[in-house]
């Protein structure tokens, strides 16, 4: 009878969020907002509780944190981070100081603590790399000349995780300055080695992956993510960093065939995380905490457009691109909840979980509009403040060029 009831509670809960993204692709919408909001309404607090298959999609938001760190690190080759890393690390210490400090000032100014301020950094911290791809892919901005800026920024935040990710697992779990600082050791060790095998020996670790068989190289893949991550997790680094190594390793053919390979399981575990998140949010707890929520969201939008835009000026962007780089970058999403997670999971702060919640909400609804429209409203502006001459006939063919050239 138990089995019974988790098979109908679990086939509904797929079959709702099926529903739920294909609602959310018609209207070119992230489906994350409707996956937590499913998550709250069946949760604790919510119109109709689950209870039998708790534990079963517990195991599978496990399952979804880990695919999407390794999906995440098969988008980048060994030698790709470590160039990213010369190249741009001051767009990525600007991003970190910016957008992490907001995060920690409000968990103190709320009276949680210096625990939940380095969680809440994190989660003001990190963009939504899945959103914000989508978003570009929408607005057809894939080969403008901004976008391997704003894929610089992405990068290197992902790259920050290794280092944060077991921090924050150290804090949360109450570990000491002398575990923690292990754990750190450990996490950095790690992702060093793996760097340097990935640089090394890359070729021969896809090579003995490598297989043409779909199915062999699935179970191959999957099954060597799961392993590290289970190892990562018993030396009390995060699993989800491990799984990140895993993809960082694997290249060429074998990385395109797995993330082929993996994406639907990514696209289904990933949003059994959402809900699972969300189950575990009582609806009553998110009014107390939406005004902090909002009012961080709005000034973490501005600091992530100002990242951008002092970003896409380094590398030699036009004002108007400037804007649309600071504009994608607003969106937060999987990595701010996984972050939050942490700390939930650990009972940190009762209000963190709906604060994160409230706070993923609207910015990953009000980060697809600052993608289309910051550069819209910026330019506007400058132009209402600022009346441009009317060029005479010998200036207007170079004022066409230039527009063209920077795709504004």
């Amino acid at each position: 009878m138990h089995s019974a009831v988790l098979l109908i509670e679990f086939g509904s809960i797929i079959l709702g969020l099926g529903l739920l993204g294909r609602f959310a692709a018609r209207f070119r919408l992230s489906p994350i907002p409707l996956y937590l909001l499913a998550g709250l309404a069946f949760g604790e607090g919510g119109l109709l509780p689950l209870g039998a298959s708790e534990e079963f999609v517990s195991i599978g938001a496990e399952i979804g944190v880990i695919l999407l760190l390794l999906m995440l690190g098969l988008e980048y080759s060994a030698g790709d981070l470590v160039t990213n890393l010369k190249a741009h690390y001051p767009s990525g210490l600007v991003d970190g100081a910016l957008n992490a400090l907001p995060g920690a000032a409000a968990a103190l100014l709320l009276g949680w603590g210096p625990v939940a301020a380095v969680v809440l950094a994190g989660v003001t911290w990190i963009s939504s790399s899945g959103v914000i791809a989508k978003v570009l892919g929408d607005l057809g901005r894939v080969g403008n000349r901004e976008t391997p800026v704003i894929l610089s920024v992405l990068v290197l935040e992902d790259l920050a995780m290794a280092v944060y990710l077991p921090i924050v697992t150290a804090l949360v779990a109450g570990a000491g300055l002398l575990a923690g600082s292990l754990t750190l050791a450990i996490a950095l060790g790690a992702a060093g080695l793996v760097l340097f095998v990935a640089v090394r020996y890359g070729r021969l670790i896809s090579r003995f992956v490598s297989s043409d068989d779909p199915e062999k190289l699935l179970l191959v893949v999957l099954g060597l993510t799961i392993l590290v991550a289970g190892v990562a997790q018993q030396l009390q680094v995060s699993a989800a960093v491990g799984a990140f190594l895993v993809g960082i390793a694997l290249s060429g053919e074998v990385a395109e065939g797995a993330h082929t390979l993996l994406s639907p399981l990514r696209d289904l575990f990933a949003a059994v995380f959402f809900v699972f998140f969300g189950l575990h949010t009582d609806p009553a707890s998110i009014p107390p905490v939406l005004l902090p929520a909002l009012a961080l969201a709005l000034i973490t939008a501005a600091t992530k457009i100002a990242t951008g835009y002092w970003a896409a000026r380094r590398a030699g962007i036009s004002p108007k691109g400037r804007w649309r780089t600071g504009g994608a970058l607003v969106a937060r999403g999987e990595f701010s909840i996984v972050i939050a997670g942490l700390a939930v999971s650990a009972g940190i702060e009762p209000s963190l979980g709906p604060l994160a919640t409230a706070y993923v909400l609207i910015l990953v609804i009000l980060g697809p509009l600052t993608a289309r429209y910051t550069e819209p409203l910026a330019t506007r502006l400058t132009t209402h403040r600022h009346p441009p001459e009317t060029p005479g006939p010998s200036s207007s063919r170079v004022t066409e060029a230039t527009v063209g050239r920077d795709g504004g």
